[in-house]
């Protein structure tokens, strides 16, 4: 038997994987979305979303591009993720012309400039609106892939930007931008996205608990109360939390987490 089947869920509920149906639409989660749907909309360029590692961005940033992106009559919209850090301006800029829909890009720099403006204006005179969205951007260290960045930002037609560019990173990435003080300056929009409040903790925790099928109550109020204070609101930390939990509650035949049992597993993970 597992965990799952004894606590009666069809699926695992607390995966750290990035899976949109888990989606939990928090106060903070909802103003960042309006607040990049507005640099979107009104295309300002280049907009910067920092949230800390866990707070979900990632899974906030495909939620953005699948489902309040995919008009393709408005919008031409990319989602780049980096990886690590050793890549070079020449790749990324391949990538973007990817994303855009340049369908061979170059192998030369400035021809790949030149096929991704030509996209851009065909964008643009379909009425639509480009917009990239790179996550981990944190992992751009190097100023001359901030400096190709800035000088994406200037292919424009008058009065109006081309390409509105969306960068999601951990804190580092303020540090980052500050290499370009010209692309730094060029910043129109930056918010930051925080962890959950207290009282959404247990609609966190419910909601993915409902998703994977569960249709009673698995943690005590004083449990929920608990999570809240050892995952200070993240929610990769509140997943990881409550996914020992239940292999706890499951390896003890408890039905019911109380907060003595988050309190040893949290004290087990060191958090």
């Amino acid at each position: 038997m597992t965990y799952e089947e004894f606590f009666g869920l069809t699926e695992q509920p607390f995966s750290n994987a990035v899976d949109e149906k888990f989606y939990f639409k928090s106060e903070q989660h909802e103003k960042a979305t309006i607040r990049m749907i507005h640099a979107i909309d009104t295309m300002k360029g280049l907009a910067v979303m920092i949230g800390e590692s866990g707070i979900g961005k990632s899974l906030l940033a495909r939620k953005i591009v699948i489902d309040e992106l995919d008009d393709m009559d408005i919008y031409e919209a990319g989602l780049l993720i980096v990886v690590h850090t050793d890549i070079t301006a020449d790749w990324i800029l391949k990538k973007i012309a990817l994303q855009m829909g340049v369908e061979e890009p170059s192998d030369n720099k400035l021809m790949i400039i030149k096929q991704l403006f030509e996209r851009l204006i065909e964008i643009h005179e379909e009425g639509r609106k480009a917009v990239l969205l790179i996550d981990e951007a944190n992992m751009l260290k190097k100023k001359e892939i901030m400096e190709e960045l800035r000088g994406l930002l200037n292919l424009e037609v008058p009065g109006k930007k081309l390409l509105t560019i969306i960068l999601i990173g951990i804190p580092e990435l303020e540090g980052n931008l500050k290499s370009d003080p010209a692309l730094a300056q060029r910043v129109a929009l930056k918010f930051v996205l925080g962890a959950l409040k207290k009282e959404e903790v247990k609609k966190y925790i419910t909601h993915r608990l409902t998703i994977a099928g569960c249709t009673k109550e698995i943690f005590t109020p004083d449990a929920y109360e608990n999570i809240f204070t050892h995952s200070k609101g993240i929610p990769r930390i509140i997943n990881t939390i409550c996914d020992n939990c239940l292999l706890e509650g499951f390896l003890l035949k408890k039905q019911l987490i109380d907060a003595q049992l988050v309190e040893d597993v949290a004290i087990g993970l060191g958090v």
